[in-house]
């Protein structure tokens, strides 16, 4: 008797052989690690973002890096902010997370640096329909748990970013709490973030 449809599907799946070790991770090609997550050893297959995700992404850092150029004038220490960028949470098990945005301290990139959590101050991560669990849950509880200072949940809607949800690490207790939630519909001041840096939320600037 020939295998149902979804009975191939099932037998297609195989079980990952071994963890992998953050020696394995570094010697994938770079098409390869961008499209994965590696939690506990275990990889974990990043679903491609969308357009809007993409604009949103781009359209965050852009500003988070300008704020980030006006605080190294005044004095802080350099500052760089990517997008998609790899960033080692622990080497064993080995627990490697791309954040849709980060703002961390400078690589000494002659050095080959890597970034890791100690060099991160603010993540955030925009929610998307697949994403839920794991960026208000599991993401949560690891970049905390990591010491990685500031996080930001982001939501969009059919016009751009809508919500920033944010949270500080308390590190007495290594968990993150929350200290409040921007929302573009609601009347007010223009929403202001005293850290890690200064950030004036300007939400025609994070519109797709």
């Amino acid at each position: 008797m020939p295998a149902l449809p979804g009975e191939v599907w099932l037998l297609s799946l195989r079980p990952q052989p071994s963890p992998v070790t953050a020696e394995d991770y570094e010697a994938l090609p770079e098409e390869i690690a961008r499209a994965i997550e590696i939690v506990d050893g275990y990889v974990v297959h990043c679903a491609a973002p969308t357009p809007d995700q993409q604009t949103a992404n781009r359209r965050l850092a852009n500003l988070l890096e300008r704020y980030a150029a006006a605080a190294m004038r005044e004095g802080h220490e350099c500052l760089t902010v990517n997008t998609d960028v790899d960033l080692r949470l622990r080497d064993l098990p080995l627990l490697n997370r791309r954040p849709d945005v980060a703002v961390y301290r400078c690589l000494d990139r002659a050095r080959g640096e890597r970034l890791r959590a100690e060099h991160a101050l603010l993540v955030a991560e925009i929610v998307s329909p697949g994403s839920e669990t794991q960026d208000t849950t599991d993401k949560l509880g690891e970049y905390a748990k990591a010491g990685i200072p500031y996080y930001w949940i982001i939501r969009l809607d059919l016009t751009g970013v809508s919500v920033i949800e944010r949270y500080r690490l308390d590190r007495a207790t290594m968990l993150y709490k929350h200290t409040g939630t921007f929302m573009k519909d609601e009347i007010g001041e223009t929403p202001l973030v005293s850290n890690p840096i200064p950030v004036v939320i300007d939400w025609a600037e994070l519109e797709f």
